[in-house]
């Protein structure tokens, strides 16, 4: 297999990508795009990505990484990023991907990089499957979560009333916000408040892959809510826990073994279990 960096070009700059590819002698089996997480999140998440896209590339599927703009070593800055770049940036790396090949589409896409995922698939006018890690189903609780780092951070300063209101306002009103080290703004904000993981186009399958700490994982209660709700609407959906840590949230950079080889596993499979 085989790694090249290289920038893509955007209408708003280069984005940073990484393209792994199987043996040159082989047809690759699928193309995936991943489609990062939020923020903070993309760091924390960096090794295992790296780590599940040379499994698939040696797995024989090709794999192009993405930073989207204002991300890693992409073009812009955090608080230049908008939702609708976002998903124009997902859509530039599987029309780019799959100029170079004809295998089926794969978009997988990490916690808030579901909802980009899902909602990309929703506009393609191709068929698309999509591969899960972690995701978010509501852009806006996501939101409200990301927020509140920021109350709590001037919570240790002051009081914190009314924090998550002025919050709000200051984004209602145009403005952008500093959170955690990151300038959200307002169109970015918007934009991933009114995300929801609603029911993904029929023309391909839903792997859902959910990391527990118990011994004896489950999926959540969100997860069988959602993919009970999307088989009965007759999407080709399935649901996998491993055990392993929170890797995107955790203080070290750590890995879930589990998840790589549970990945490879739901890609390459034909069908319902």
């Amino acid at each position: 297999m085989s790694l090249e960096a290289f920038f893509l070009p955007a209408s708003t700059g280069q984005r940073f990508a990484l393209l792994h590819m199987p043996d040159a002698l082989a047809t690759p089996r699928g193309a995936v795009v991943y489609v990062h997480p939020f923020a903070e999140e993309l760091n924390k998440s960096r090794r295992m990505a790296a780590l599940q896209a040379r499994a698939m590339a040696a797995a024989g599927y090709a794999v192009l990484q993405i930073d989207l703009l204002g991300c890693g070593d992409s073009a812009g800055d955090f608080g230049d990023a908008t939702w609708e770049a976002w998903l124009a940036d997902v859509r530039l790396a599987c029309d780019w991907l799959q100029q170079r090949t004809a295998a089926p589409l794969w978009l997988w896409g990490q916690r808030a990089g579901c909802l980009l995922a899902n909602e990309t698939a929703q506009r393609l006018e191709r068929p698309v499957n999509l591969l899960f890690w972690q995701p978010v189903v509501s852009g806006k609780q996501f939101l409200q979560q990301f927020l509140r780092l920021k109350m709590a951070a001037e919570m240790l300063a002051s009081d914190g009333k009314g924090v998550m209101e002025r919050l709000r306002s200051q984004l209602r009103q145009g403005e952008a916000v500093e959170v955690a080290g990151y300038l959200l703004s307002p169109l970015l904000a918007s934009g991933l408040e009114q995300a929801e993981l609603l029911l993904p186009p029929r023309t391909g399958r839903v792997e859902w892959l959910e990391i527990s700490s118990r011994p004896d994982p489950g999926l959540s209660p969100a997860a069988v809510a959602r993919l009970t709700q999307w088989l009965a609407a007759g999407q080709q959906a399935r649901g996998t826990a491993v055990s392993g840590p929170p890797f995107w949230q955790t203080t070290e950079i750590s890995e879930c073994p589990a998840l790589l080889e549970a990945s490879i596993q739901a890609i390459s499979a034909s069908g319902p279990r």
